[in-house]
């Protein structure tokens, strides 16, 4: 049993990397730094982060491969 539960926190670790790697991460951090920083306005939706994530990107392009 303890030989799964490793082998699952193993996984774990791994999951986060990877999601970390890919920028899947990104909507949770910007939900951290926005109450960390005290916001008076709501967060943005989701589907407003990434909208508003992908036209900072395409209006200033930075080192990426496509």
């Amino acid at each position: 049993m303890d030989v799964l539960r490793r082998a699952g926190r193993g996984l774990g670790a791994v999951n986060k990397y990877l999601k970390g790697v890919l920028g899947e991460d990104s909507y949770e951090k910007y939900l951290d730094h926005h109450r960390a920083t005290g916001c008076a306005t709501a967060p943005m939706t989701l589907k407003e982060f990434w909208r508003d994530k992908t036209d900072r990107q395409d209006a200033n392009p930075e080192g990426r491969c496509c």
